[in-house]
């Protein structure tokens, strides 16, 4: 099974930028594509940015051209630059992995962001 462990979440004002990380461990030959989701309180898990083995990107329209996805070299870990933030972006920021089979998705465990003055 896959393992996935995020950081780089905190407080930032608005206007300013984070840079998340997503470390994947276990069977990560396995995986097809990995993204980010968030869950502000009281709402559902909504996907923010995805990427496949192939590179192909997709963003929520709430973020696009503010945030980036990308695959590390290792290709086991997966970042998103979160530029312009907003306070409506304060949300836990769970890293995704996808793949075939029952064990699949994958969630992390969360890393908290917050965008307030």
């Amino acid at each position: 099974q896959v393992q996935l462990v995020e950081s780089g979440g905190g407080l930032v004002q608005p206007g300013g930028s984070l840079r998340l990380s997503c470390a994947a461990s276990g069977s990560v030959f396995s995986i097809i594509a990995m993204g980010w989701y968030r869950q502000a309180p009281g709402k559902q898990r909504e996907l923010v940015a995805a990427i496949n083995s192939g590179g192909s990107t997709n963003y929520a329209d709430s973020v696009a051209g503010r945030f980036s996805i990308s695959r590390g070299n290792a290709k086991n870990t997966v970042y998103l630059q979160m530029n312009s933030l907003k306070p409506e972006d304060t949300a836990v920021y769970y890293c995704n992995a996808d793949g075939p089979g029952s064990n699949y998705p994958r969630w992390g465990q969360g890393t908290q962001v917050t965008v307030s003055s």
